[in-house]
C-alpha cells in the first residue's frame, strides 16, 4: 500500500488540494503543485476548470478508472432528476466507499483492499467487487473471520470521521445499514466537489 499512498499524495500536490483532509498531506506544507513553475500564477480555462473539477472527484473516489466514472456519469444522465446529484449518489453507493463511510477503514484505497481480499458481506453474501452497488437497506458486515483486522479494528476504536446520516452502524458487531442515497450536500466531503461542472466537461 505504501506505492498507493505515494500515489494519492501527488494526486493532492498536482490538484493543490488536501482531497481527503489528511494530516499528512503536502498541500498542508506547500499548496502549489510541485516542480520549478509550480508557484506561478496561470489562467485556467473554463475546459481547464472542468477538467480539475473532474480529476478531484475522480480522485476522490479512489482514482477509479475513466471507463468506470464515464459509464457512472452516462448513467446518472438517464435517471430522473440532477446529474449532478445522481452522479455523487451513485458514487457514494460503491462497496468501497460505503464500508469507508461506515468507518471500517481508514482511507478508500484501504476500503478497496478490503473488499478485494474478501473482508465483507452483503446481506450474508461475500462480495469481493469495489465497484458493487449498494442498495437501500443493505446489510454490510466484516465477515467473522475477519474480525480481528488490525485495519479493521484500529480503524473502528479510533474513528477520525463522523458517520454520515444516510448509514446505520453497530461497531460492536462490525454491522452496518445502508440507509439511502444521499443528496450532495449531505456528503461529508473535505474540500469543495463541483460535480456541475463535471457535467459540463462531459457534456462538451
Amino acid at each position: 500500500m505504501s506505492r498507493r499512498n505515494a500515489s494519492k499524495y501527488k494526486l493532492d500536490r498536482r490538484l493543490g488540494v488536501n482531497l481527503w483532509g489528511r494530516a499528512k498531506s503536502p498541500v498542508n506544507l506547500r499548496e502549489y503543485p510541485p516542480g520549478e513553475h509550480g508557484q506561478r500564477r496561470r489562467k485556467v480555462s473554463d475546459y481547464g476548470t472542468q477538467l480539475k473539477a473532474k480529476q478531484k472527484l475522480r480522485g476522490y473516489y479512489g482514482e477509479i478508472t475513466e471507463k468506470q466514472f464515464r459509464r457512472i456519469y452516462r448513467e446518472a444522465v438517464r435517471l430522473r432528476g440532477d446529474t449532478g446529484e445522481n452522479m455523487v449518489g451513485l458514487l457514494e453507493r460503491r462497496l468501497d466507499m460505503v464500508a469507508y463511510r461506515m468507518l471500517f477503514a481508514p482511507t478508500i484505497f484501504a476500503a478497496r483492499q478490503i473488499v478485494n481480499h474478501g473482508h465483507l458481506h452483503v446481506n450474508g453474501r461475500r462480495v469481493t467487487i469495489p465497484s458493487y452497488r449498494v442498495s437501500e437497506g443493505d446489510v454490510i458486515e466484516v465477515r467473522q473471520k475477519s474480525r480481528q483486522h488490525p485495519l479493521i479494528l484500529e480503524t473502528v476504536q479510533q474513528p477520525d470521521r463522523e458517520l454520515p446520516d444516510y448509514v446505520e452502524v453497530d461497531h460492536d458487531k462490525l454491522k452496518g445499514t445502508f440507509l439511502r442515497q444521499p443528496l450532495f450536500a449531505e456528503i461529508p466531503y473535505p474540500v469543495q466537489m463541483q460535480p456541475n461542472l463535471v457535467i459540463e466537461y462531459y457534456s462538451r
